[in-house]
This record gives C-alpha cells, structure tokens and sequence, in this order.
C-alpha cells in the first residue's frame, strides 16, 4: 500500500483511528485555513462520497430557491414528465427533507435482486440514466409524509432541478459549485468508462473488490466523486458562506433520534457541540464531513472501503473543543 502523503500529524492521525488497512484521506478546515493528509494513496487519489452527494443537491436546491427556479411547494411532475402519476405531485420541499414518501429505492428496480449481486458479486446496483429512473418513479405510489429516507427521492429531486435551470445534473453541478470554487476533482461518472486516472477501488472490510457506482440517475443522491482537496475546498466554502445554498445547513424541521434536518443536512448535538453533517456509503467506500459552524470548523474522513468513518470523522471534528 502506498504510503503517507500530505500533513504528518493528521496522516498518524487518520491511520490511529482506522487502522491503516485501506486507503484513507482527511482534511481539518478552520478560520486558519486547512490541511489534508492520506493514508495508503496519493492526495490526488479520488472516492466515491456516497450520500454525501445529497448534501450538494441540498445546496443546489435552497440556490434554486434564491435564484427563483423552483419553490418549496414546486411538484415533480411540474419540472418532470411525472405529472400524469402520483409521484408528480411531490414538492421539491417534501424530497428536501425526506418526507415525500417515497421509498429508499422503488420495487421496480428489484432492490433484493441487485442486493444480493452486490454480495456475491460486487455488481453496482444502480447504473440507470435519467430516463429509466423515471419509468421506475412511474411504478411508486407515495406513503405518508414522515420522515423517511429515500435515494430514490434525492435522485428525482437533482434532476429536477437540473430540468428548472435548463441542463443536466452533472452539469448543473460543475457550473454551479465545482468551477466556481475550483473543484479540481469533483465529478459524476455516468460509468466505469468515465473514472478519471487515479479513481480508487472500493473494497469490502476483508478486502472484497467492489464495482464502481456510476450511473446518470444515481448523481443526486450518490453519484459524485471527488479528491480530499477538493473536499477540504469545499467545506471551507461551506464554512465561510462562498458556496451555493448554505441556507441548507440551517436545520427546519426534526427528523430522527433527536436530529433535525435542513435541505439534505443532519444537525445533531455532540456533548455541548452542534454538529451539521452528512455522511455516506457505497458498496466500497466511506465518507463523512461535518461542521462546527460555530467554531468555523470542519472535518472531511474519505476511505476506499466499507468500514464506517463516522466515529473517526466525529473525532477529530470535536478534538480541542471544551465539552461539558
């Protein structure tokens, strides 16, 4: 496995906490500006951030809002050809959320079957562009409007979207957030063919290899990979207000175990700490990236394996900080 790269004492850090088995990147993001550090891989290296992606469409959104494209109450159905199935009638401010209803994944899609490929095989369980996702949210009839996450929410949330402002989720993100904060690598591969050089393997916990998740319809809500520097950019946008829609960080509703929930963004109480956050997971990769916004700082935990780094990210977010 390569060795360490980046800042020292943050590299001795990450490969403490997780152990040094699988390539791991982090950054540290303060008013001082920030340092990043990779276990096993080059800085360069790129992961899948999972469900960290929904906190970016979650930007993309309350941006929208500002700019005028969509409201709250905005239906699918308005923005997507859904209007003529229930679906269509979900708000944009339901699928924001988690309260539209909608399964994690539709029944359309086979979900046990692709489970299972996933386990036997390491198959990537998504793969579908845009106009297969909507032949699936044809099929789904909402629930009840409680709080209940949904990828398949997310997905149909981006690409609608995308559909207001006239272009494509993947472009959407490149001209909204990746260009202007100078993302150098912050990019959604439609398939295996679109991994840009330096793209890792995601592995399982004993070393299994995973396929890549990539897919048109799956960007939204878990489709973007990116490199630690990058990531560490854009949580200093976060932090200082430069990227689009941060008013998605502010919590506005509760959502479960005591956390409450803004445009995609969990914000729990650490100890005396409020922490705003989201993580994520694929079939071989970890991520994490939380805020302390009232001490302007943030953490970003990147790993090329199934092996949580919640616990890690938590860590070395509230290191230094009084606790009471």
């Amino acid at each position: 496995m390569d060795g360490d790269h980046g800042d020292a004492r943050l590299a001795e850090r990450l490969r403490a906490l997780t152990g040094g088995r699988f390539p791991v990147a982090g950054a540290l993001v303060g008013p001082e500006g920030a340092v990043t550090a990779s276990v096993g891989a080059g800085l360069g290296a790129d992961y899948e951030i999972g469900s960290v992606s929904k906190g970016v469409t979650g930007l993309l959104y309350a941006d929208a809002l500002e700019r005028g494209e969509v409201t709250a109450g905005t239906a699918l159905g308005a923005l997507l050809p859904l209007a003529d199935v229930p679906v269509g009638s979900v708000t944009l401010g339901a699928l924001a959320t988690h309260r539209s209803g909608l399964p994690r994944i539709p029944a359309a899609a086979r979900p046990w079957r692709r489970t299972f490929a996933l386990w036997r095989h390491g198959a990537n369980p998504y793969g579908e562009d845009v106009a297969e996702l909507l032949d699936q949210a044809r099929t789904v009839r909402p629930g009840s409007a409680r709080p209940r996450y949904s990828n398949l929410g997310f997905e149909l949330l981006g690409h609608a979207l995308a559909a207001a402002a006239g272009t494509s989720y993947e472009e959407l993100v490149a001209a909204r957030i990746g260009r202007p904060l100078g993302l150098d690598r912050f990019y959604l591969p439609a398939t295996a063919a679109d991994l840009r050089p330096g793209a890792l393997e995601g592995t399982t916990r004993r070393g299994g290899r995973r396929e890549p998740w990539t897919g048109e319809a799956l960007g939204p809500a878990g489709g973007i990979r990116a490199d630690i520097g990058s990531m560490a950019r854009f949580t200093a946008a976060l932090l200082d207000g430069t990227a689009p829609g941060t008013a998605a960080l502010d919590p506005v509703a509760p959502f479960s175990g005591g956390t409450r929930i803004g445009a995609a963004w969990i914000t729990l109480r650490v100890r005396s700490l409020a922490i705003t956050m989201h993580n994520g997971g694929t079939g071989g990769f970890r991520s994490w990236l939380g805020l302390d916004r009232e001490a302007g700082t943030g953490v970003v935990v990147l790993a090329a394996a199934s092996v949580s780094v919640d616990r890690p990210g938590f860590a070395l977010l509230t290191e230094g900080r009084p606790r009471t």
